[in-house]
């Protein structure tokens, strides 16, 4: 693989919330009376976006949201990511490894994050780890129409890297870093490498990567 960039996942991967986001999706949607268990996230949800994650929740308890209630899955969203706000200012977790990774990663290779989480978390918690300068682009969840399996996500990081440096990259020369069973379809689909770890998923399940790692300490991307 002739290496020339390299694309993370954020969540489950560079900051250690997964449990405090199903922490959270739980919080908002046992305010509307719908029970989230760890084994339907862990089995359906996990990888979503937070679109997806309560769109596919209110379906799924026959309570399917149409266009008229954009609003009401918007403001689940917003409700969702206040808490998210307050929780991360005392919880703030970087997984071990990933700012030594990144930092040296970044001597070598454009970076982007392609998440499907809000703009302002993954922001906040790069400034608070001093990892922020090392990206080149960040594609969010308010920049893609489809949260993983799709994707878009992973193909726009591509082309704003392209854009940014005045380069001519393919996505076979790029690696994707993720976490998720979604989040390796989204990476496969764009035509890319992924290397997943095991943050989220046992090795079992993640077998459909190129490659899996247990951990990010001295992990090196060539």
């Amino acid at each position: 693989m002739n290496l020339k960039a390299i694309i993370f996942d954020f969540n489950g991967v560079i900051v250690d919330d997964e449990p405090l986001h199903l922490e959270l999706f739980r919080k908002v949607l046992q305010e509307e009376m719908i029970f989230l268990t760890d084994e339907d996230y862990h089995e359906k949800y996990l990888g979503f976006d937070d679109r997806g994650c309560f769109t596919a929740v209110l379906c799924d308890n026959s309570r399917t949201p149409d266009a008229a209630n954009e609003a009401f899955i918007q403001e689940l969203i917003e409700r969702k990511a206040e808490y998210y706000r307050q929780a991360i200012q005392e919880r703030m977790l970087l997984f071990p490894g990933v700012v030594d990774l990144v930092r040296r990663s970044a001597e070598q290779y454009p970076l982007a994050i392609a998440s499907g989480a809000l703009r302002d978390e993954i922001e906040f918690v790069l400034q608070r780890g001093e990892i922020r300068d090392c990206f080149q682009v960040i594609v969010a969840a308010e920049d893609v129409s489809e949260c993983k399996p799709d994707p878009e996500g992973y193909l726009k990081a591509l082309d704003q890297l392209n854009a940014a440096l005045n380069t001519e990259i393919q996505a076979h020369e790029c690696l994707v870093i993720e976490d998720s069973l979604a989040g390796i379809e989204a990476a496969k689909a764009a035509g890319m490498r992924c290397v997943a770890v095991t943050n989220s998923y046992s090795s079992h399940e993640l077998t459909v990567a190129d490659a899996i790692v247990t951990s990010l300490v001295g992990f090196e991307p060539a």
